[in-house]
């Protein structure tokens, strides 16, 4: 099976057909979750997604990053050096959903993981938590087959929630916010780990009374 960016310098010269690998590639990884989801419902009774969100990397983010790292903008630097322009995000209800549902997506026989960084275990200073899985899919065209790259995030609801309002402020204050906003986001990102853990304690305690009862 071919690497992705060796087959492109080969057959793809043009952006069209490098947004439809991406495409492709966010089709069957958002199929093979719904899937994973479907059959933890069937086996467990219990969805552990809420909710699936993908997207394509707008052109000009696509090129601030390239800058941003030294690099020219260019196809063949975007599909070596850009690893989320295909990005997933996964939302559960619990932290425990998050490493069972990371660990099938690992066990996807025609999936190859490339990268694991757990933010949960280790956040960033600002307090963002959030699992990152960089993966490729084989995209199959009529005559070859093209691994793409294809990033995964999950997290929790809370999780998500705290995130969607450090994209605003970054943006909004252009990486450089006042010290008491990022020094309120961060005890905020602290008082969402708390929820998260008395969430996760009370389905565990309901589990239990489940179990006793037979249900």
């Amino acid at each position: 099976m071919s690497n992705f960016s060796d087959r492109l310098y080969d057959d793809v010269d043009s952006w069209e057909t490098t947004m439809f690998l991406y495409n492709s590639a966010l089709k069957e990884v958002g199929t093979k979750l719904e899937i994973l989801n479907d059959e933890f419902q069937h086996i467990h009774r219990y969805n552990p997604i809420e909710h699936i969100k993908s997207r394509i990397k707008l052109p000009e983010s696509i090129v601030k990053k390239l800058k941003k790292n030294g690099y020219e903008s260019s196809i063949e630097n975007m599909v070596k050096y850009v690893n989320d322009i295909a990005g997933v995000r996964v939302t559960c209800s619990f932290t425990s959903d998050i490493y069972r549902l990371a660990e099938m997506i690992g066990n996807q026989s025609d999936l190859k993981v490339l990268s694991i960084k757990d933010y949960i275990k280790a956040p960033k200073e600002s307090g963002y938590k959030s699992y990152h899985m960089l993966v490729t899919v084989p995209i199959f065209l009529s005559d070859s087959v093209v691994d793409t790259k294809v990033e995964i995030q999950i997290r929790t609801i809370a999780m998500d929630f705290w995130a969607s309002l450090e994209h605003k402020i970054y943006y909004k204050f252009e990486g450089n916010a006042p010290e008491y906003i990022s020094r309120e986001l961060r005890e905020c990102a602290e008082m969402i780990s708390k929820l998260d853990a008395k969430m996760l304690s009370l389905n565990e305690a309901i589990k239990r009374v489940d179990a006793r009862q037979g249900r």
